[in-house]
This record gives C-alpha cells, sequence and structure tokens, in this order.
C-alpha cells in the first residue's frame, strides 16, 4: 500500500511530468492532419529516460520506493501519453490519414522500443573506477 510519501511524490512528480510535456506540446504543435511530432518526442522521450531510471536507480539497493514511483509514476508517467497517442491516430484515421497514422504509429513502436532498449544499456554501462595513487615519499 502506498504511505503519504509516495502519493506526495507521484503528485510533484506529476506536475512535472505534465508541465514538461505540455511545454513540448507547445514548442512543438499540430493539428489533427499533422504528423503530431511532439507527442512522439515526448513517447520517445519517456522510453529513454524510464529505461535509464530502470536501470540505474531503481537497481540501487536502497533506492527508497516513493523516488522511484516519484520520478516513474508520477513525473515520466505523466510527461509520457499512451492516450494521445491512440486519439491522434483515431483523428488521422477518421481524417482518411491512414498512411500518416501507420507511420506515426510504426514510428512510435519502433523509436519507443529502441529509446526504451538504448536507456538500459546506457544505465548498465560500467562506470569508470577512480584511480587510486599510492604516492611513497622517498
Amino acid at each position: 500500500m502506498a504511505g503519504w510519501r509516495e502519493v506526495a511524490a507521484v503528485a510533484a512528480g506529476g506536475v512535472i511530468g505534465t508541465g514538461l510535456r505540455l511545454t513540448l506540446d507547445t514548442v512543438i504543435p499540430h493539428t489533427d492532419t499533422e504528423f503530431p511530432l511532439s507527442t512522439l518526442l515526448i513517447n520517445v522521450l519517456g522510453s529513454l529516460v524510464l529505461g535509464v531510471l530502470v536501470a540505474t536507480v531503481w537497481r540501487r539497493a536502497h533506492t527508497p520506493n516513493w523516488l522511484k514511483v516519484g520520478l516513474g509514476t508520477g513525473t515520466v508517467g505523466s510527461f509520457t501519453t499512451f492516450s494521445a497517442l491512440i486519439i491522434s491516430l483515431i483523428a488521422q484515421a477518421h481524417n482518411g490519414l491512414w498512411m500518416l497514422a501507420m507511420l506515426y504509429l510504426v514510428s512510435s513502436l519502433v523509436l519507443g522500443f529502441g529509446a526504451a532498449l538504448l536507456g538500459l544499456s546506457l544505465g548498465r554501462r560500467p562506470r569508470p573506477t577512480p584511480l587510486e595513487i599510492d604516492m611513497v615519499d622517498e
């Protein structure tokens, strides 16, 4: 069961994620008859970020659950938007833009999958160890 820390972390993350999403949607607007580039970028970037988080933060033994849900469910979950993807697909299909809808669907799946794999890979990349130099006085 989620405690107050988890609920607060998800709420705070939700404010951040939705703010970032609104910013990208405002900077890269689109109509129902245009390729929804902002939504594609949001979902691909979210896949990448979640992949990195899962491969790094989630794997740390002492990462508190409130941090995981705040970053994952709160921030990334509110930033990415499967529902907007589906609504864009329906709008394109309704307007007879089947090829655009298919291009968008395939792009979203392929790029999202690739971004998640890249994020996992980046998160698992070995970190350089600090060089220890033993100075000997002569």
